[in-house]
């Protein structure tokens, strides 16, 4: 067989395994955000509360642990990246437990389906609910955003310009990085749109446009022909292999298009400027006049994964982390449609929790998203851009004064329309009554939301730089609390959860 016919049947084998669809026009019967219709709040137990002493901090502790009466306020920018989650699943399987530096509880809480509902066109809707828990006057406190579903107006999206930037070095010759980019981008290509766009940016030692910007439109061969040539050569310059790739993007601009650039690595650079600031610095004319948002992909056992999560927010964009090719499938069928079309740019939320009810708050996770309270309708400020699909999720922990009643917390977000860059906000509120009596009697999707949380806090343990949350269950219970809400929920990824905290508690 040939080169041509081996190539065909290598994507005919490699789509056999997808869930059917198209990339961009749909690649499933509904994306991973929807939630399950065969929840039930039935079946599981409580989760044990924040320890007692976990009570008043200042403002200017990074866990945001604070004292309600002189700041109130939580104010952050959105987030969608879930790297942090795979990469700790990759680094589990293989037997070893990850850096607590890599451990991003957001990511972890993200990384699963949610419950909320969702608006019509673009822009969010606010949910805002919680559960009681065992220790007196402590709850949980769920903050859900959620735009649109991405399959409501696929058909009517318009054409994508995809910039791939690919690493080539010599690290990338590891199984499971380069040639599963190169099978993933070969199935992704027969999936595109004919009034699509490609150009493929490679980088070693040095970046070169193996392809520029080319219609899909009879030139699937050509394409595919430019994939199939990519062989691991020497060292990693990420800073030139960006650099080339925005060059590439905006030479190739579209006009009315979606211009992207998808950067595919394990961001182990050891050559040319190493540094995320620097990088996006030389290209920042690009990304602020052009609108050019980077997409990381993660591959990798060894992984940069600092360096790459760094660079996509930066890069007003996100990162995701692959292993196998059923991640693949579900990053480049799933998650980069979802990445393709904005709903929202520079999205931001703020929490204001009432004084007279609340005494003290903590937001899980969002370290390095945090925005000051008073920037919160600055738009000059960086938020987050969000694409249809997705659901952002912040947990809080909070604690209520003695027989507190009524309001407890205003949610809002705010974002700008990514056309005509018009400021837009939507609140939701939450009272004392609509908490849930524990966590055992809350919606399962909240449950996962807790035990996805206490799990991403047990693995960044021994990292001094985080005060743990307090009140955490052992290993062993959060596992089988993951096992019950698979059952309840029908959710292969809870199932997933339970078994990568297993995988945890054998090292310990």
């Amino acid at each position: 067989m040939d080169r041509y016919g081996t190539r065909r049947l290598r994507a005919a084998l490699l789509a056999l395994t997808a869930t059917g669809g198209l990339l961009l026009t749909g690649c499933g019967a509904g994306g991973s955000d929807d939630s399950s219709s065969t929840d039930r709040a039935n079946g599981a137990s409580a989760f044990p509360a924040p320890a007692p002493e976990y009570s008043r901090g200042s403002g200017e502790r990074d866990d945001e642990s604070r004292d309600t009466a002189p700041d109130h306020l939580s104010t952050f920018a959105l987030d969608v990246d879930t790297a942090s989650y795979g990469y700790a699943r990759r680094t589990l399987a293989d037997g070893q437990r990850p850096d607590p530096s890599t451990i991003r509880p957001e990511e972890f809480v993200n990384s699963f389906r949610q419950d909320y509902e969702r608006p019509d066109g673009n822009g969010f809707t606010v949910t805002v609910d919680g559960a009681r828990t065992d220790e007196k006057n402590w709850s949980l406190v769920r903050v859900g955003l959620a735009t649109r579903n991405a399959d409501g107006q696929r058909g009517e999206r318009p054409p994508a310009a995809l910039t791939f930037v690919i690493d080539i070095s010599g690290s990338m010759s590891e199984p499971g990085r380069l040639d599963l980019a190169q099978e993933s981008l070969g199935v992704m290509t027969d999936r595109l749109r004919d009034d699509d766009s490609v150009a493929i940016v490679t980088f070693s030692d040095k970046a070169e446009t193996v392809l520029p910007m080319t219609r899909l439109d009879g030139n699937r061969d050509e394409i595919h022909d430019a994939i199939d040539s990519l062989e691991p050569t020497f060292s990693t310059n990420l800073a030139a292999g960006v650099e080339t790739g925005y060059a590439t993007a905006v030479k190739g601009l579209r006009e009315g298009a979606t211009n992207r650039v998808v950067l595919i690595s394990d961001a182990l650079a050891n050559d040319g400027d190493t540094d995320p600031d620097a990088i996006l610095d030389r290209i920042d004319g690009a990304r602020r006049e052009h609108g050019i948002t980077l997409f990381g992909v993660g591959v990798g056992s060894d992984y940069g994964d600092a360096l790459m999560e760094r660079l996509a927010d930066k890069g007003d964009g996100h990162t995701t982390y692959v292993s196998d090719t059923k991640d693949a499938r579900e990053v480049f069928c799933e998650q980069l449609p979802q990445n393709i079309d904005l709903t929202a740019r520079d999205a931001k939320a703020q929490v204001a929790f009432d004084p007279e009810t609340v005494t003290d708050f903590r937001l899980v996770g969002y370290d390095n998203r945090r925005v000051a309270d008073e920037d919160f309708r600055d738009d000059r400020v960086d938020g987050g851009e969000v694409g249809p699909g997705h659901t952002v999720t912040a947990l809080y922990a909070v604690r209520t004064r003695p027989g507190a009643d009524g309001h407890l917390a205003t949610a809002t977000v705010r974002w700008q329309d990514p056309e005509t860059r018009t400021p837009h906000e939507e609140s939701g509120q939450l009272e004392s009554d609509s908490l849930a009596d524990s966590l055992g009697s809350a919606s399962p999707r909240l449950q996962v939301t807790a035990v996805a949380a206490y799990f991403a806090d047990a693995l960044r343990r021994g990292d001094d730089r985080w005060s743990p949350l307090p009140g955490a269950p052992r290993l062993s219970e959060l596992a089988d609390r993951a096992d019950t809400l698979a059952d309840i929920t029908e959710d292969r990824a809870v199932r997933q959860l339970a078994d990568t905290i297993r995988q945890a508690k054998h090292l310990d």
